[in-house]
């Protein structure tokens, strides 16, 4: 039977709302049954750490798990792959990090783009990073540092977390505003390169206060300076690498993001609840004694914030013509 075309538009229109009306209902009950949180690096680094603190704190407040899984490698283009290519639903999540800003120079061709491909939920934390030596390296300050490297080219490692991350690009930055000459030894993650650096396979690092701190107060790593434009109060003894290198500055930083077309009203749910979260007195007091700052954003300043770290590190990216080994 043909119907007329009223009714066939009629019934089109109903179909296309009583969907939207699923969809919505989909979202205003989120979640209803756990959530994967995808970390692109090993347990125990600075970036396992957040993201399972913030993980908690969510199942706490949604009433469901929200599990985070660690999927190293490829400087964490593994990890970002599988959740853009994850079902659009609010089900599995991406602990994002600058190296993801740092990957969409740093590498030819990736089989995503993403800042198209990633839906911005929100920021967690900023940091400045902490240079750090061996204590068996004879130097105590940053001046020391640099005359060391330069009477001994390519007798320090520098390790990193891996390839393109932000440690990395933050050496590679400090390399092309200083002309030092050192090896750089990429690890799968944070925590294997602070192994190396305590057990003096390599001698120095750029690492996170989170996976550093501890080991700085015990004496096992010396720290010489921090990434930061001024002085940090989480260890305000120490002095800022641009007080020898006039205008460096590098900071670290963590939000989440989701694959695109995730609904606006899971990301504002979500959104609304990490805020909470980095407003609670316990998760601030955690963050304070690992020495990071909350980042309490909405999703569009998230997302701007996004563009311009990948523009920002992208210039870094292709004037030092570094690529991936």
């Amino acid at each position: 039977m043909k119907l007329p075309r009223r009714q066939f538009l009629l019934l089109v229109t109903s179909a296309v709302a009583l969907s939207a009306a699923l969809q919505s209902a989909k979202a205003q009950a989120y979640p209803t049954r756990p959530v994967r949180l995808v970390v692109g690096f090993p347990p125990g680094g600075g970036t396992d750490m957040v993201a399972r603190t913030i993980g908690q704190s969510l199942s706490e407040r949604l009433g469901q798990p929200f599990v985070v899984e660690n999927r190293p490698g490829a400087g964490s283009n593994l990890a970002a792959q599988g959740v853009i290519n994850s079902p659009p639903d609010g089900y599995t999540l991406l602990s994002v990090t600058g190296s993801n800003a740092v990957n969409a120079t740093f590498y030819d061709t990736l089989p995503f783009n993403f800042l198209r491909d990633i839906e911005p939920v929100a920021g967690i934390v900023k940091y400045p990073l902490i240079l750090i030596t061996n204590p068996m390296l004879p130097v105590r300050t940053m001046a020391e540092f640099m005359s060391y490297a330069r009477t001994n080219p390519a007798k320090v490692a520098m390790a990193s977390f891996g390839a393109g991350t932000s440690s990395h690009l933050a050496w590679e930055l400090l390399r092309m505003m200083t002309g030092l000459h050192l090896v750089h030894v990429p690890y799968r993650g944070e925590a294997p390169a602070l192994t190396d650096v305590i057990g003096g396979q390599v001698q120095a690092m750029l690492c996170s206060p989170l996976g550093s701190l501890p080991y700085i107060r015990s004496g096992k790593v010396r720290a010489l300076a921090v990434t930061s434009a001024a002085r940090w109060d989480g260890l305000p003894d120490l002095a800022p690498i641009a007080d020898v290198v006039p205008g460096y500055e590098a900071s670290s930083w963590q939000g989440i993001g989701a694959p695109r077309g995730t609904p606006r009203e899971i990301v504002a749910t979500l959104n609304r609840e990490i805020n909470k979260a980095l407003a609670d007195p316990a998760i601030k007091a955690r963050f304070d004694e690992w020495g990071t700052t909350p980042m309490s954003v909405t999703p569009e300043e998230f997302r701007a914030f996004l563009s311009a770290e990948t523009e920002k590190w992208g210039r870094v990216v292709r004037a030092s013509g570094v690529k991936p080994e």
